[in-house]
């Protein structure tokens, strides 16, 4: 199956696209979840494209890649002396959405202040600049993301219950890849050929061997690992036919239940898991905080955490 942006063959993508085309047309907030890596933010621009919205402005904004801030002038932007610095009026980015899409991605990295700025803008429709005098109104279609379960940190008081409510009018859940092996195939093969034009190398093939491999691995960065290793294997393989032992993944290695000790607190048992990720991952931030389902600054503010408690060495990053 094939739409403007979003390649499947699989059934229940096939029957996420149909529901997601039903209530493109609408202005309801959306709420879109799943792993890392399953394509998230595409879906977001698959809805903007069949909406009616479509020949206005997308604009995204990743919240866990901003300072709390930075964040807060990036999305409601801030007039001239409103602060040391600010020199000139900025425009946010909710006002650059205004008539379009606005897809706020990793909505549960954001602060709980900014929450509360971004339910006013989601009821009143309007929104007020940083140093402004007056509100400003704003016409968005909000589409949010997030690969964490926002139920259990409403239950935890780190996401506001009425926001979370509020964004989830219409939820829609990205199926992982390990849960769509067709789609494996089907993926695989569009992105070699797509690779090899694109790099100018001849065509390649994959053995039925190298197919089963594929499909067999467990994908824990779904759609988005699957492009990387195909590119890979497009510019390091130098036979035209792929072979299983040209591919190289493995299954990931599982946890022993006996590193897990009776009496572990909630905070060891998570500090536990999160030092042999990152040993699993040989390090890896990014691929760590994947397999995870938090974002790297979460990761990365509870490293600094152990490191302030004395619990990690003071030199591992």
């Amino acid at each position: 199956m094939q739409s403007d942006l979003i390649l499947s063959v699989d059934l229940q993508m096939k029957k996420l696209l149909k529901m997601t085309e039903n209530v493109a047309q609408g202005r309801a907030t959306i709420l879109i979840t799943g792993e890392s890596g399953t394509g998230k933010e595409l879906l977001s621009r698959f809805i903007h494209a069949k909406s009616s919205r479509s020949q206005k402005p997308f604009v995204a904004v990743n919240c866990a890649a901003l300072p709390e801030g930075l964040l807060e002038s990036e999305l409601f932007g801030y007039e001239k002396g409103a602060f040391t610095g600010a020199e000139f009026r900025k425009i946010g980015k909710f006002e650059l959405a205004n008539n379009g899409t606005f897809l706020l991605d990793e909505i549960s990295e954001l602060p709980l202040l900014l929450q509360a700025k971004l339910l006013r803008v989601l009821q009143e429709g309007e929104l007020e600049r940083l140093g402004g005098n007056g509100p400003i109104p704003v016409n968005i279609r909000l589409i949010a993301t997030t690969n964490r379960p926002l139920e259990e940190m409403v239950k935890n008081g780190s996401f506001r219950q009425d926001l979370y409510y509020r964004l989830n009018v219409i939820p829609l859940k990205v199926p992982s890849l390990r849960f769509r092996p067709k789609d494996v195939e089907y993926l695989a093969r569009i992105f070699l050929e797509a690779y090899c034009q694109r790099n100018e190398k001849p065509n390649k093939e994959f053995t039925p061997q190298a197919i089963h491999k594929l499909k067999a691995y467990e994908w824990p960065g779904n759609v988005r690992e699957l492009q990387n290793l195909i590119e890979r294997l497009v510019m390091t393989c130098e036979e035209d036919l792929i072979d299983a032992h040209h591919i190289p993944i493995d299954e990931p290695e599982k946890t022993e239940a006996t590193d897990f000790e009776a009496g572990m607190t909630l905070s060891e048992a998570e500090r536990l898991l999160i030092m042999k990720t990152l040993e699993h991952t040989s390090q890896n931030r990014t691929r760590a905080a994947d397999l995870l389902g938090i974002s790297i600054r979460t990761l990365r503010n509870k490293l600094n955490e152990y490191r302030k408690e004395g619990l990690i060495e003071p030199n591992l990053r």
